[in-house]
């Protein structure tokens, strides 16, 4: 359920606790999970191998058996799920800010801008945040929050075509011989200005839409759990049917090629059209197994979910510093990558619990709230 609202204006007043929404949390708590399946490469591999398969980390079988499940089932789509609860995270927050405050919007500017101090600390130990490049596009959620619901899915689709369009514009700038990829498709070295420019303009064109998207879906009860089981046995099915098999097309041509430079770019496309419908599919699936009985595991990835900034930032710290400085030496592969990942889960999955059953929000988060509303807050329960 969603918290009620009650009246009155002012001066911003901290929004209590309430009853969560429980479908937000379990979603945002897969979808941490998953991001860390995609950070590991970056951690302990670098950028190369992580956009290119080929680049390092795949010596075996095996690993090249987890860098197919990881491009098709994973990348793009799990941050895709997590800016897609950002978006409706903004709303939700506008909306319950109002109850208090006749600048609701001014409040989550205040908010986001607090995040991209954090996101330029995050980005100072690891090249790969994403929390500078949320906190930067928010304004565009917070002033297009408002717009109904078939306008702001309209939108999202058309900044997730951006992608696409500047993966075929920048393919035609890069030479035959790869010369203008540089780090992007080979491991040790930075990436190329013009593949820097890639990155930065896949990251927008996607990170904005499914923001967009997120709003969409939280002004219509899907991403809260109003919807039928029908609906979300439909959406599951239809968008894992259209969005994995398109990911799997784009693996075969890229593997096909013989990971050629000339479809560095061009063959991130497949995925890209395929990652909004997985998706969704993976919402659906989600909030299906939210009404399932409830188990031990439904509260712990919950409790993730509700912790997810402080998560987030300790599995960089655990990632640089166990991948990049104690392993620094080790010939990392995939494989070994996947033992990381699962110490990980299951600390994130045990910490997160224990600690939410004596406080009542995370570290980072009871931090930003502080920060947010300029006042002391109580953390303990």
């Amino acid at each position: 359920m969603r918290d009620p609202h009650s009246g009155g204006s002012g001066r911003a007043r901290p929004i209590a606790l309430g009853a969560r929404n429980t479908y937000l949390d379990l979603i945002r708590g897969v979808a941490l999970l998953g991001i860390v399946v995609m950070n590991a490469v970056s951690y302990g591999l670098g950028a190369g191998p992580y956009f290119n398969l080929s680049a390092g980390g795949s010596d075996t079988w095996l690993d090249w058996l987890v860098a197919g499940f990881g491009e098709v089932f994973v990348d793009q789509k799990f941050m895709g799920l997590f800016s897609l609860l950002f978006g409706a995270g903004i709303a939700l927050f506008c909306d319950r800010a109002a109850a208090r405050t006749r600048l609701p919007a001014l409040l989550s500017l205040w908010r986001n801008l607090l995040l991209l101090g954090i996101g330029l600390l995050h980005l100072a130990l690891w090249e790969g945040d994403i929390l500078v490049g949320y906190a930067l596009v928010s304004p565009i959620i917070i002033a297009l929050r408002n717009r109904r619901p078939r306008t702001l899915l309209i939108l999202g689709g058309v900044m997730l075509l951006l992608s696409p369009v500047a993966a075929i514009l920048f393919q035609a700038s890069v030479p035959g011989d790869g010369s203008g990829l540089g780090g992007f498709w080979k491991a040790g070295v930075e990436p190329s200005a013009t593949a820097t420019w890639f990155i930065v303009t896949d990251f927008f064109s996607r990170a904005v839409g499914m923001m967009l998207i997120g709003v969409a879906l939280y002004r219509n009860g899907v991403v809260t759990g109003d919807r039928s089981t029908a609906f979300y046995r439909r959406m599951a099915r239809t968008g894992l049917g259209v969005g994995l098999p398109l990911a799997a097309a784009g693996l075969a041509w890229v593997v096909a090629r013989d990971f050629s430079p000339d479809v560095a770019f061009v063959g991130t496309i497949p995925n890209t059209l395929g990652t909004a419908p997985a998706v969704l599919g993976y919402a659906g699936l989600i909030v299906l197994w939210n009404r399932r009985p409830e188990s031990g595991l439904h509260r712990r990835l919950r409790s993730v979910g509700r912790m997810a900034l402080t998560n987030y930032l300790i599995q960089t710290v655990l990632g640089v510093a166990a991948l990049r400085y104690l392993l620094a030496e080790a010939d990392l592969t995939r494989t070994m990558l996947v033992g990381f990942i699962g110490m990980v889960w299951a600390a994130q999955l045990w910490w997160s619990k224990a600690w939410l059953d004596r406080f009542r929000y995370g570290p980072a988060e009871w931090l930003w709230r502080m920060a947010t509303y300029r006042r002391r807050q109580r953390l303990r329960r």
